[in-house]
């Protein structure tokens, strides 16, 4: 039976949908036997219970009708496939989503889903201690907090932990009143595009820089200005001489490169901003995982004029389903963010933020870091050993003394060959992602972003010699 799963939620959700689209557009009809929930839990390799789930809900809304000791069969819904006409047209969309669809693209994500090794970056290390630590601090939570309670900036707990957290290890000083507790950095972005930027604005970006940010300030309607960036960081004497409206940076390890931006560039970039009156969003994304130096004090640290918007998340930390992030406001700021965050969603879950502020206050959030450090760095390890074995002299490692992916670059600087080695390495079972959709414009030289946090060190050596096989391919082609 083909269904596509399209990738949104739990994957029970998915299969429901898909059924139930192809029962509605006629591909599955009325009176038909669907397979056993174990025959078609092997064939979508989804675990059985997957399968039950998404039966039982068709069942519950007529979809379909159960027979005892002889299956699941399609209902007679009396209805027919919607007749779509050629000339039927939608009303036109408002400006940002008109340019919200011409620059979000959701298979960047999906391309490589399925395969044995995918290097994709973005998803948090998995530690399976901490599902047992976070259900208990749920438990505690939920049995503790009151329910009725929303606070739009946060819960004042976990606002004093984040100041606590950021005066120890990012040398940010801070009061709860700074804080705004945000669902992620993609929540933290949007509000600051929504409080200072009108149609039309310029907006300083990184060249190369983070993907999701171009997408939210291109929907917004910014103007964006790439600025390039080398071993030290945002090169600043190339900063516009006409006043952007806002500088987005990624200072303490830049995406996707993982240079530090040097003092001597933040003082000058700091400068800048004071003297163009602009602000400066800084997205230290995870300024946590340093692993062969001492952390670093953050941007937000040397600002000695209110200019920075500092954000962090605790979801990349943590795991991507956790949604929560923070915001450290400059005072003129304060409640216009406190305004867009209340018109945005109100105020993030308050039975996670109160688990969060606890686990923090015990202790366990540092414990849990210190961990996922150990384990980060050795895969980080594992992989550039595994470079170095079989790819040799092909490619040019990154240097990334943090984070949770790195960068090489391919000896061999001819786009196409780049897009070939991708198309046959997924055609062997391994993801590669270029660098090249990372730029504003065509990037001097080709690259790939690789992530290892989604793979176990045995994951990770054998996907560095299927690289090693892949380069070979091409090699002696």
């Amino acid at each position: 039976m083909f269904l596509e799963l399209d990738g949104r939620g739990p994957l029970y959700d998915q299969l429901t949908r898909a059924l139930k689209g192809s029962i509605l557009d006629g591909r599955i009809t009325a009176g038909t036997q669907l397979p056993p929930t174990r025959e078609l839990a092997e064939e979508l390799e989804l675990s059985r219970t997957t399968v039950l789930a998404a039966y039982e809900q068709l069942r519950a809304e007529g979809f379909i009708d159960g027979r005892v000791g002889s299956g699941s069969y399609v209902s007679d819904l009396q209805a027919k496939p919607a007749t779509h006409h050629a000339d039927t047209t939608a009303p036109p969309p408002t400006r940002y989503a008109q340019r919200a669809r011409e620059v979000t693209n959701w298979e960047i994500a999906r391309v490589h889903r399925g395969l044995r090794y995918n290097l994709q970056y973005g998803n948090p290390s998995i530690n399976p201690a901490l599902n047992n630590a976070w259900g208990r601090e749920l438990s505690r939570a939920a049995a503790y907090t009151r329910l009725n309670v929303n606070e739009v900036a946060g819960l004042s707990a976990l606002r004093k932990q984040t100041c606590d957290y950021l005066a120890r290890r990012r040398g940010v000083q801070a009061e709860p009143d700074d804080i705004l507790i945000v669902s992620g950095t993609q929540q933290a972005i949007e509000l600051t595009t929504r409080v200072l930027l009108n149609e039309g604005d310029r907006v300083v970006l990184e060249e190369p820089h983070y993907f999701s940010a171009h997408q939210a300030l291109i929907a917004h309607g910014a103007d964006l200005i790439a600025v390039p960036t080398d071993d030290e960081g945002l090169i600043c004497s190339d900063l516009p001489t006409q006043s952007p409206r806002l500088i987005y940076v990624t200072p303490s390890h830049h995406f996707p490169t993982g240079a530090v931006m040097s003092l001597p560039r933040r003082a000058e970039l700091l400068r800048y901003a004071t003297q163009h009156q602009c602000w400066i969003l800084e997205d230290d994304y995870d300024g946590e995982f340093r692993y062969d130096a001492h952390p670093l004090a953050a941007l937000r640290a040397l600002d000695e004029t209110d200019r920075v918007i500092y954000v962090g998340t605790f979801s990349k930390v943590m795991f991507g389903g956790l949604r929560l992030g923070y915001m450290v406001l400059p005072a003129a700021l304060r409640a216009d963010f406190l305004n867009a965050k209340y018109l945005s969603d109100i105020a993030c879950p308050i039975i996670e933020q109160a688990a969060l502020a606890h686990f923090m206050e015990d202790g366990g959030f540092e414990r849990h870091l210190r961990l996922a450090r150990k384990e980060l760095k050795a895969r980080r390890d594992v992989l550039i050993a595994g470079l170095k074995e079989h790819a040799r002299d092909r490619v040019e490692i990154g240097d990334t003394p943090a984070g949770m992916h790195l960068v090489v670059w391919l000896r061999n600087n001819d786009p196409a060959h780049c897009e070939a080695l991708i198309a046959y390495a997924h055609e062997n079972g391994l993801g590669l992602y270029p660098m090249s959709p990372l730029y504003l414009h065509a990037p001097p030289r080709q690259g790939l972003l690789l992530g290892y946090c989604g793979l176990s060190l045995a994951e990770l050596r054998e996907a560095m010699k299927l690289f090693g096989h892949c380069l070979d391919h091409f090699e002696n082609t």
